[in-house]
Protein backbone atom coordinates (compact mmCIF):
# COMPACT_ATOMS: atom_id res chain seq x y z
CA UNK A 1 0.00 0.00 0.00
CA UNK A 2 1.34 3.68 -0.78
CA UNK A 3 2.10 5.60 2.09
CA UNK A 4 -0.76 8.10 3.42
CA UNK A 5 1.37 11.17 1.71
CA UNK A 6 1.24 8.94 -1.91
CA UNK A 7 -2.39 7.92 -0.83
CA UNK A 8 -3.78 11.20 -0.25
CA UNK A 9 -1.71 12.64 -3.53
CA UNK A 10 -3.48 9.70 -5.49
CA UNK A 11 -7.13 10.36 -4.20
CA UNK A 12 -6.85 14.27 -4.98
CA UNK A 13 -5.66 13.28 -8.23
CA UNK A 14 -8.84 11.13 -8.73
CA UNK A 15 -10.53 13.98 -7.22
CA UNK A 16 -9.21 16.12 -10.16
CA UNK A 17 -9.89 13.70 -13.05
CA UNK A 18 -13.35 13.46 -12.30
CA UNK A 19 -13.85 17.09 -11.73
CA UNK A 20 -12.36 17.99 -15.22
CA UNK A 21 -13.86 15.44 -16.97
CA UNK A 22 -17.11 16.46 -15.47
CA UNK A 23 -16.27 20.43 -16.59
CA UNK A 24 -15.60 18.70 -20.06
CA UNK A 25 -19.26 18.04 -20.66
CA UNK A 26 -20.77 21.01 -19.09
CA UNK A 27 -19.09 22.73 -21.77
CA UNK A 28 -20.59 20.06 -24.56
CA UNK A 29 -23.86 19.37 -23.04
CA UNK A 30 -23.89 15.46 -23.61
CA UNK A 31 -21.06 12.54 -23.72
CA UNK A 32 -20.20 9.18 -22.67
CA UNK A 33 -20.33 10.04 -19.04
CA UNK A 34 -20.98 6.48 -17.37
CA UNK A 35 -18.14 4.76 -18.61
CA UNK A 36 -15.57 7.93 -17.93
CA UNK A 37 -16.79 8.06 -14.59
CA UNK A 38 -15.66 4.33 -13.91
CA UNK A 39 -12.05 4.69 -15.18
CA UNK A 40 -11.20 7.38 -13.25
CA UNK A 41 -9.25 5.51 -10.78
CA UNK A 42 -7.55 3.65 -12.75
CA UNK A 43 -6.11 6.57 -14.94
CA UNK A 44 -5.63 8.01 -11.35
CA UNK A 45 -3.35 4.87 -10.42
CA UNK A 46 -1.83 5.06 -13.75
CA UNK A 47 -0.84 8.60 -14.45
CA UNK A 48 -0.48 8.87 -10.53
CA UNK A 49 2.82 6.96 -10.69
CA UNK A 50 2.55 3.63 -12.04
CA UNK A 51 2.75 4.52 -16.19
CA UNK A 52 5.97 6.02 -16.78
CA UNK A 53 5.79 8.94 -18.75
CA UNK A 54 6.60 12.23 -19.28
CA UNK A 55 4.53 15.53 -20.87
CA UNK A 56 7.49 17.06 -22.67
CA UNK A 57 8.26 13.87 -24.88
CA UNK A 58 4.90 12.68 -25.87
CA UNK A 59 6.94 10.17 -28.22
CA UNK A 60 9.16 9.50 -25.59
CA UNK A 61 10.67 5.55 -27.28
CA UNK A 62 10.95 4.47 -23.63
CA UNK A 63 7.59 5.23 -22.07
CA UNK A 64 4.76 2.96 -20.82
CA UNK A 65 2.27 2.74 -23.48
CA UNK A 66 -1.84 2.87 -22.64
CA UNK A 67 -4.33 1.67 -25.25
CA UNK A 68 -7.86 2.64 -24.20
CA UNK A 69 -9.62 0.34 -25.73
CA UNK A 70 -12.92 1.75 -24.74
CA UNK A 71 -12.14 4.44 -26.50
CA UNK A 72 -15.36 6.42 -25.34
CA UNK A 73 -13.58 6.68 -22.47
CA UNK A 74 -11.33 9.32 -23.83
CA UNK A 75 -12.93 12.29 -21.92
CA UNK A 76 -11.26 11.05 -18.55
CA UNK A 77 -7.88 10.65 -20.22
CA UNK A 78 -7.65 13.49 -21.38
CA UNK A 79 -8.84 14.80 -18.17
CA UNK A 80 -5.53 12.97 -16.75
CA UNK A 81 -2.80 14.10 -19.46
CA UNK A 82 -3.86 17.41 -19.41
CA UNK A 83 -3.57 17.61 -15.24
CA UNK A 84 0.02 15.85 -16.06
CA UNK A 85 0.89 18.55 -18.21
CA UNK A 86 0.67 17.20 -21.87
CA UNK A 87 -1.63 19.91 -22.91
CA UNK A 88 -3.51 22.77 -21.39
CA UNK A 89 -6.33 22.72 -19.22
CA UNK A 90 -8.10 25.08 -21.36
CA UNK A 91 -8.12 22.57 -24.34
CA UNK A 92 -10.73 20.53 -22.28
CA UNK A 93 -13.54 22.83 -22.90
CA UNK A 94 -13.23 21.88 -26.89
CA UNK A 95 -14.06 18.06 -26.17
CA UNK A 96 -15.88 17.08 -29.30
CA UNK A 97 -16.30 20.43 -30.79
CA UNK A 98 -14.93 21.31 -34.73
CA UNK A 99 -11.38 21.42 -34.84
CA UNK A 100 -10.42 20.26 -31.28
CA UNK A 101 -7.70 17.89 -30.95
CA UNK A 102 -10.13 16.16 -28.50
CA UNK A 103 -12.35 13.95 -30.12
CA UNK A 104 -15.15 12.08 -29.12
CA UNK A 105 -13.32 8.93 -29.01
CA UNK A 106 -9.33 8.94 -28.42
CA UNK A 107 -7.30 9.61 -31.73
CA UNK A 108 -3.42 9.12 -31.48
CA UNK A 109 -2.64 11.63 -34.62
CA UNK A 110 -4.91 14.79 -33.03
CA UNK A 111 -4.00 14.55 -28.85
CA UNK A 112 -0.59 14.77 -27.45
CA UNK A 113 -0.13 11.82 -25.31
CA UNK A 114 -2.54 9.27 -26.31
CA UNK A 115 -0.86 5.93 -27.45
CA UNK A 116 -4.05 4.26 -29.93
CA UNK A 117 -7.03 5.57 -32.11
CA UNK A 118 -9.42 3.78 -30.39
CA UNK A 119 -13.28 3.19 -30.50
CA UNK A 120 -14.32 0.23 -32.32
CA UNK A 121 -15.04 -1.63 -29.38
CA UNK A 122 -12.91 -5.50 -29.08
CA UNK A 123 -9.77 -4.16 -31.40
CA UNK A 124 -7.78 -1.91 -28.38
CA UNK A 125 -6.55 -5.78 -26.57
CA UNK A 126 -4.83 -6.56 -30.15
CA UNK A 127 -3.84 -3.01 -30.56
CA UNK A 128 -1.89 -3.21 -27.56
CA UNK A 129 -0.78 -6.74 -27.63
CA UNK A 130 0.94 -5.77 -30.45
CA UNK A 131 2.63 -2.78 -29.18
CA UNK A 132 4.20 -5.22 -26.30
CA UNK A 133 5.48 -7.30 -28.47
CA UNK A 134 7.17 -4.90 -30.59
CA UNK A 135 8.51 -3.73 -26.96
CA UNK A 136 9.32 -7.42 -26.11
CA UNK A 137 11.29 -7.92 -29.79
CA UNK A 138 13.11 -4.85 -29.50
CA UNK A 139 14.25 -5.71 -25.81
CA UNK A 140 12.64 -2.38 -24.40
CA UNK A 141 11.49 -2.84 -20.73
CA UNK A 142 8.49 -0.54 -21.18
CA UNK A 143 5.11 -1.94 -20.01
CA UNK A 144 2.07 -1.90 -22.12
CA UNK A 145 -1.36 -1.18 -20.37
CA UNK A 146 -4.66 -1.97 -22.12
CA UNK A 147 -8.46 -0.56 -20.38
CA UNK A 148 -10.79 -2.74 -21.37
CA UNK A 149 -14.83 -2.63 -21.03
CA UNK A 150 -16.18 -5.47 -19.49
CA UNK A 151 -19.04 -5.08 -22.37
CA UNK A 152 -16.01 -5.37 -25.03
CA UNK A 153 -15.25 -8.43 -23.90
CA UNK A 154 -18.19 -10.30 -25.64
CA UNK A 155 -16.46 -9.81 -29.17
CA UNK A 156 -14.46 -12.62 -30.02
CA UNK A 157 -11.33 -10.90 -31.55
CA UNK A 158 -10.57 -10.65 -27.87
CA UNK A 159 -10.05 -13.72 -26.77
CA UNK A 160 -8.17 -15.04 -30.05
CA UNK A 161 -5.75 -11.87 -28.53
CA UNK A 162 -5.61 -13.35 -25.06
CA UNK A 163 -5.17 -16.49 -26.27
CA UNK A 164 -1.89 -15.25 -28.22
CA UNK A 165 -0.88 -12.93 -25.49
CA UNK A 166 -0.34 -15.86 -23.30
CA UNK A 167 1.43 -18.16 -25.96
CA UNK A 168 4.06 -15.44 -26.47
CA UNK A 169 4.00 -14.86 -22.64
CA UNK A 170 4.09 -11.38 -22.76
CA UNK A 171 4.73 -10.64 -19.11
CA UNK A 172 4.96 -6.36 -19.76
CA UNK A 173 1.31 -6.18 -21.16
CA UNK A 174 -1.01 -5.50 -18.51
CA UNK A 175 -4.98 -5.34 -19.15
CA UNK A 176 -7.11 -3.32 -16.83
CA UNK A 177 -11.29 -4.74 -17.10
CA UNK A 178 -13.66 -1.95 -16.06
CA UNK A 179 -16.29 -4.08 -14.83
CA UNK A 180 -19.03 -2.21 -14.25
CA UNK A 181 -21.44 -4.51 -15.23
CA UNK A 182 -23.36 -2.20 -17.79
CA UNK A 183 -22.87 -1.77 -21.84
CA UNK A 184 -24.38 0.35 -24.34
CA UNK A 185 -28.14 -1.07 -24.18
CA UNK A 186 -28.16 -3.02 -21.24
CA UNK A 187 -26.62 -5.05 -18.44
CA UNK A 188 -23.94 -7.28 -19.03
CA UNK A 189 -25.45 -10.08 -17.64
CA UNK A 190 -28.47 -9.30 -19.91
CA UNK A 191 -27.25 -9.03 -23.23
CA UNK A 192 -24.11 -12.11 -22.90
CA UNK A 193 -23.38 -12.86 -19.73
CA UNK A 194 -19.42 -13.79 -19.90
CA UNK A 195 -20.15 -14.98 -15.52
CA UNK A 196 -16.37 -15.51 -14.11
CA UNK A 197 -13.92 -13.24 -15.96
CA UNK A 198 -11.12 -13.93 -13.70
CA UNK A 199 -11.58 -17.54 -14.15
CA UNK A 200 -11.88 -17.32 -17.82
CA UNK A 201 -8.13 -15.13 -17.97
CA UNK A 202 -6.51 -18.06 -15.75
CA UNK A 203 -7.63 -20.89 -18.30
CA UNK A 204 -5.90 -18.66 -21.17
CA UNK A 205 -2.90 -18.46 -18.87
CA UNK A 206 -2.87 -15.44 -17.67
CA UNK A 207 -1.87 -13.71 -14.53
CA UNK A 208 -4.97 -12.65 -13.20
CA UNK A 209 -5.77 -10.43 -9.78
CA UNK A 210 -8.81 -8.89 -8.67
CA UNK A 211 -10.10 -5.43 -7.07
CA UNK A 212 -13.14 -5.39 -5.73
CA UNK A 213 -13.70 -1.78 -5.30
CA UNK A 214 -12.06 -0.42 -8.62
CA UNK A 215 -12.58 2.83 -6.95
CA UNK A 216 -9.91 2.39 -4.06
CA UNK A 217 -6.74 4.07 -6.03
CA UNK A 218 -5.12 2.68 -3.02
CA UNK A 219 -5.54 -0.98 -4.30
CA UNK A 220 -5.33 -0.60 -7.77
CA UNK A 221 -2.00 0.56 -6.74
CA UNK A 222 -1.39 -2.06 -5.11
CA UNK A 223 -2.43 -4.56 -7.49
CA UNK A 224 -0.48 -2.68 -10.09
CA UNK A 225 2.59 -3.30 -7.90
CA UNK A 226 1.36 -7.27 -8.02
CA UNK A 227 0.90 -7.17 -12.01
CA UNK A 228 4.74 -6.16 -12.37
CA UNK A 229 5.63 -9.03 -10.56
CA UNK A 230 5.03 -11.52 -13.05
CA UNK A 231 7.43 -13.21 -15.38
CA UNK A 232 6.50 -14.99 -18.29
CA UNK A 233 2.96 -14.15 -18.78
CA UNK A 234 0.52 -11.38 -19.17
CA UNK A 235 -1.59 -10.17 -16.09
CA UNK A 236 -5.21 -9.26 -16.01
CA UNK A 237 -6.80 -6.83 -13.33
CA UNK A 238 -10.47 -7.08 -12.94
CA UNK A 239 -11.67 -3.66 -11.22
CA UNK A 240 -15.44 -3.86 -10.12
CA UNK A 241 -16.72 -0.39 -10.91
CA UNK A 242 -19.68 1.54 -11.20
CA UNK A 243 -20.81 3.07 -14.58
CA UNK A 244 -21.07 6.69 -13.50
CA UNK A 245 -19.48 6.65 -10.34
CA UNK A 246 -19.38 10.25 -8.30
CA UNK A 247 -21.62 11.76 -11.27
CA UNK A 248 -25.07 13.07 -9.49
CA UNK A 249 -26.96 12.90 -12.49
CA UNK A 250 -25.28 9.23 -13.52
CA UNK A 251 -24.64 7.24 -11.17
CA UNK A 252 -27.87 5.62 -10.37
CA UNK A 253 -29.63 5.97 -14.02
CA UNK A 254 -30.06 2.49 -16.19
CA UNK A 255 -29.46 3.47 -18.97
CA UNK A 256 -26.34 5.99 -18.49
CA UNK A 257 -23.70 5.08 -21.49
CA UNK A 258 -24.20 8.50 -23.46
CA UNK A 259 -26.29 10.82 -21.75
CA UNK A 260 -27.86 14.70 -22.84
CA UNK A 261 -26.80 16.71 -20.13
CA UNK A 262 -28.96 19.69 -18.78
CA UNK A 263 -26.78 22.85 -17.53
CA UNK A 264 -28.74 22.69 -14.60
CA UNK A 265 -27.56 18.67 -14.21
CA UNK A 266 -23.77 19.74 -15.33
CA UNK A 267 -23.59 22.57 -13.11
CA UNK A 268 -24.98 20.21 -9.87
CA UNK A 269 -22.54 17.81 -10.46
CA UNK A 270 -19.44 19.75 -11.07
CA UNK A 271 -20.72 21.54 -7.83
CA UNK A 272 -20.57 17.92 -6.10
CA UNK A 273 -16.38 17.39 -7.69
CA UNK A 274 -15.61 20.59 -5.88
CA UNK A 275 -16.34 19.58 -3.28
CA UNK A 276 -15.41 16.27 -2.88
CA UNK A 277 -12.38 17.21 -4.21
CA UNK A 278 -12.04 20.02 -1.61
CA UNK A 279 -12.95 17.80 1.34
CA UNK A 280 -9.55 15.86 0.08
CA UNK A 281 -7.48 18.84 0.13
CA UNK A 282 -8.61 20.13 3.51
CA UNK A 283 -7.51 16.57 5.39
CA UNK A 284 -4.32 16.93 7.59
CA UNK A 285 -1.91 14.70 5.63
CA UNK A 286 1.25 13.78 7.41
CA UNK A 287 4.91 13.05 6.15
Amino acid sequence: MPDLRKLWELRKFAAEIRLETLKEFQCLGFGHVGGSMSVVELLAALYGGQLRHDPARPDWEDRDRLVMSKGHAGPSLYASLALRGFFPLEMLKTLNKPGSCLPSHCNRSKTPGVDATTGSLGQGLSCGIGIALGGMLDEKDYYTYVVLGDGELNEGQNWEAVMFAAHRQLDKLVALVDCNGKQLDGTTEEILDLKDFPQKFRSFGWNTLEVTDGHDVGSIWDTIEQAKQATGRPTAIIARTIKGKGCTFSEYVDMNHHQFITPEQADDAVFDASNALSDIMSEEVGG
